[in-house]
């Protein structure tokens, strides 16, 4: 059975990798490390099918190290066990190179038993992963390692790729693209090379037969190229990237970003991440600069949710437009958060006692009687008294923010201010 074009394909030399300049290019330092010949311990980052596991391949072959290959997805406790036991044996005289692809899914105590052999130099440790390593791998292992981070391959770079598939694939047998395959297909991958090179096989594969040998139409392209360019994982970095993208689109006024990330959470069908985001916004961002902000962002969400997709988009879009155009407040976000801080600084201190709820003092009370004072029986209802407990009396947490609303209520408070001390 053949091999997949991707692996049939998978590059020799650094040179033929698509992607990673940032890493790669002439200068740059994971280059540099690898011709150096001196290999340290590396995770590599990134999302799948950008050239980690490629990458590795072409360092593991400029060593005269044993190599090992484990996958996190399969490997047990016999496997590590293997490569540890070339340890000190003829077999690992020149050192052992470890390649560990989805470092992710080993276990705590699996990351811990390579451990000392790491920090001894036995093993040398190159892994990757495609979530963030420092939540997914062990703290240990990320202190002796260094992480690179891969990136998506961009389209332009993805197109190079995608034309010397087809070149290897019409070997003997030509194939001819219709203009626009290759671009389409390099677009439509989502900086995935493993996805365009499955792309571009399918489409040899299914060609129709002219006169002068196969042909590749862009409607043939169009059906076979997986819409992956919405690159997305519900639990992984991409998820959180696009909500965060999203908020800040929405803090920062830009109503059209603010709608392409909104666009690419309903095309992933995520309907239910988006409408919690929304929520969260029209309190944080807009806050009390537009008061009704979260009354009609809740509206539209519950809309949204009756709906379901595709018409939920109407009101999803009314939402932001609305919070993009909106004047913006932090000011009761910052102030709840100040109030937190001291909480946990000051722990839970005792009240005023005129704030308690009305019993009776007890023999040794210092002040006799609750002496509370009722606003609303004084002008403009307020009267000055002390309502924070004493350690902290003197904290203001909340200022009034610099929008049309909120200088409203602060007038207002100047006001009744002035006139209880007169």
């Amino acid at each position: 059975m053949s091999a997949p074009l991707a692996e049939r394909i998978r590059p020799q030399q650094l040179e033929d990798v698509v992607g990673q300049q940032h890493l790669l290019g002439e200068g740059r330092p994971l280059r540099r490390i690898i011709e150096s010949g001196t290999i340290p311990n590396m995770i590599f980052y990134g999302p799948s099918g950008i050239g980690k596991t490629t990458v590795a391949s072409i360092i593991a072959g400029r060593t005269n190290m044993t190599l090992h290959i484990l996958n996190g997805t399969q490997a047990g406790v016999s496997d590590i066990k293997t490569v540890i036991a070339d340890v000190g044996t003829f077999a690992g005289m020149n050192g052992i190179l470890l390649y560990l692809d989805e470092i992710q899914y080993l276990n705590k105590k699996q990351q811990q038993s390579l451990l000392s052999y790491i920090e001894s130099g036995d093993i040398t440790l190159i892994a990757s992963t495609t979530e963030n390593p420092y939540f997914a791998v062990y703290n240990a292992l990320i202190s002796r390692s260094t992480v690179f981070e891969f990136k998506p391959v961009s389209a332009s770079e993805m197109e190079r790729a995608v034309t010397r598939a087809f070149r290897l694939l019409g070997e003997g047998d030509p194939i001819t693209l219709e203009e626009g395959v290759t671009a389409h297909i390099a677009m439509g991958s989502g900086g995935d090379v493993r996805k365009a090179m499955n792309a571009a096989e399918l489409c040899a594969l299914s060609a129709e037969y002219r006169d002068d040998g196969r042909y590749v139409t862009m409607e043939l392209a169009r059906a076979l190229t997986q819409r992956s360019n919405m690159r997305y994982d519900r639990d992984g970095d991409a998820h959180y990237d696009i909500l965060s993208a999203l908020q800040k689109s929405i803090r920062g006024s830009d109503e059209n970003a603010a709608l392409h990330y909104a666009a690419r959470l309903l095309e992933a069908g995520d309907l239910i991440s988006l409408t919690r985001r929304l929520l969260v916004i029209a309190s944080e961002d807009v806050g009390l600069a537009y008061p009704m902000a979260p009354v009609i962002v809740k509206a539209c969400v519950d809309n949204a949710l009756a709906l379901g997709l595709p018409e939920a988009r109407i009101p999803i879009a009314e939402a932001i437009v609305l919070m993009c155009t909106a004047p913006k407040s932090n000011s009761a976000y910052l102030a709840m958060d100040a109030a937190l801080a001291d909480l946990r600084e000051y722990g839970p201190l005792d009240f005023p006692r005129h704030l308690q709820n009305k019993h009776l003092d007890g023999e040794g009370a210092a002040v006799v009687g609750q002496h509370y004072l009722y606003p609303h029986d004084f002008p403009n209802h307020y009267v000055t008294q002390q309502y924070l407990p004493d350690e902290i009396a003197d904290h203001v947490y909340y200022q009034f923010g610099e929008n049309k609303t909120e200088q409203a209520a602060a007038a207002y408070r100047r006001r009744i201010l002035e006139e209880a001390d007169k």
